[in-house]
Order: structure tokens, then C-alpha cells, then sequence
């Protein structure tokens, strides 16, 4: 598809028709699929959470997160009450709408409504919430809040090293844009980041595909997919691109 060129022929952008910035994403619970998304509450969430993660005896929950571990309740219980109030971040405890139990968290951050593009992050999941339905069900709440506001870029950036998060981006149909040199000091080491996004106009398909998968009639009696994710994500890009 041939771009636009204005009066001095050079290749312009499309337009974007009756653009609206949307608004910061309100502080609000997040609820579906059998998950729910509470704004994060230290006095209501740090002791289960840090009971959560305490079950990671692999001790490889915090290897690419710029924050932790946390051996000790003190220091997490301050560190969530210094995140807990701030906008950008703006975090979010993964709780199992079954039990009440929060088993992890997520947030929203370099939210930038003028530019309609937000990114989702802070992801640290308790090993009870890794591989489980419930944390691709967060990730959808998430995406479907951004979109159903307005945003037209949802953003999803890692570690280059962290192949499981890479593994989970493009399991989501996020698209890799590339990889940034450099881009961080984290814990006192050179990080490059991996950039993935979706973006609007591959969003209606994507929600599809999501709905399906997290149907109760594509998990068999042991809890097992009958469908994966990616292979209906994939199906869901062909047809909006």
C-alpha cells in the first residue's frame, strides 16, 4: 500500500481520523475469565503475596525484574507501599477469583495518552499462576481495558535474555519489533530489550481468539487446552494484516 505524500511530495503517515486522547487508565478492578485484577493494596495484598512467591524454589522469579528477591516480608511490604500509590506504574495484584488468593502482579506503565501507546509490565507471577489459564486471562483483562479506552498501542518490552517472556509475547500475538542495545542498567548489569506491541487495528481478532481459548469447552476435564493459544493468535494476525 503506497503512503501518502503532501504538497511537496514526501511520504506522510495515515491519517487518524476524530483522534481523542484516551484517559489514564482508571484505578479500578479488572474482572473476567475467572481472574480478577485489584489496584494493588499493601495492607490487603503483600502478605499473600509474599507467601506466594516464598513457594519459588527455583529462585529464579526476580532474575529479570528490576526489583527483588525478597527473602524477607519487611523490605517487599515497603517496597509494594512505594509502588502501590504511584500512577506510572500503576500495579495491579492477579488475584484467583475462586480462592480470593492473589497470586501475582502486573501493571500499566510508560502510559502516554497523547500518543495513545501504553505498555504492560512489572510482571512477577507466584509459581502457582505460571502456565496457569489465569495469567493469559490478566493479560487480557489488561489488553481489554487499554483498547476499550482508547489506546491505540499496547506495549510489551523484556529483558532480550528472557527467553520465557519473549515465549509468552509472541504466544499472545504480540509482534517482535526489534531490540534496543543498551538500553538499561538493571541490578547493576547491561540490559538490552526485546520490543514486542500489538496494535488496534489487530486487536478485534486477537480478542476473538483470546475469547476462544479461554472458553471453558477448550479445556478437557484435567484442565488441559485443547486448542494453544499461539496457534489461534497466529491464525487471528493473518487475518488483520
Amino acid at each position: 500500500m503506497l503512503a501518502e505524500t503532501n504538497e511537496f511530495g514526501q511520504p506522510i503517515g495515515p491519517l487518524v481520523e476524530n483522534w481523542v486522547p484516551p484517559l489514564h487508565p482508571p484505578r479500578t478492578v479488572l474482572m473476567g475469565y475467572g481472574c480478577r485484577l485489584e489496584p494493588l493494596d499493601p495492607a490487603m495484598h503483600a502478605r499473600p503475596l509474599f507467601d506466594a512467591y516464598a513457594t519459588d524454589s527455583t529462585g529464579t522469579l526476580w532474575t529479570y525484574l528490576p526489583n527483588g528477591p525478597w527473602p524477607e516480608y519487611a523490605p517487599f511490604h515497603a517496597w509494594l507501599a512505594e509502588i502501590a500509590p504511584l500512577n506510572d506504574p500503576q500495579m495491579y495484584a492477579i488475584v484467583d477469583a475462586t480462592s480470593g488468593l492473589p497470586l501475582g502482579m502486573a501493571g500499566y506503565l510508560r502510559i502516554a495518552p497523547a500518543a495513545g501507546s501504553i505498555e504492560v509490565g512489572y510482571l512477577s507471577y507466584a509459581p502457582a499462576l505460571q502456565r496457569n489459564r489465569l495469567a493469559t486471562a490478566a493479560m487480557v483483562l489488561m489488553m481489554e481495558n487499554a483498547f476499550a479506552l482508547g489506546y491505540r498501542r499496547y506495549e510489551w518490552k523484556c529483558n532480550a535474555l528472557n527467553q520465557p517472556s519473549r515465549n509468552a509475547a509472541e504466544r499472545l500475538g504480540f509482534l517482535f519489533e526489534g531490540t534496543f542495545r543498551q538500553a538499561t542498567v538493571s541490578k547493576g548489569r547491561s540490559r538490552d530489550t526485546a520490543w514486542f506491541s500489538i496494535i488496534d487495528g489487530e486487536w478485534p481478532t486477537l480478542q476473538a481468539a483470546y475469547r476462544q481459548w479461554l472458553a471453558p469447552e477448550n479445556f478437557d476435564t484435567a484442565g488441559s487446552q485443547r486448542t494453544a493459544l499461539s496457534v489461534l493468535t497466529q491464525a487471528a494476525l493473518a487475518l488483520s494484516r
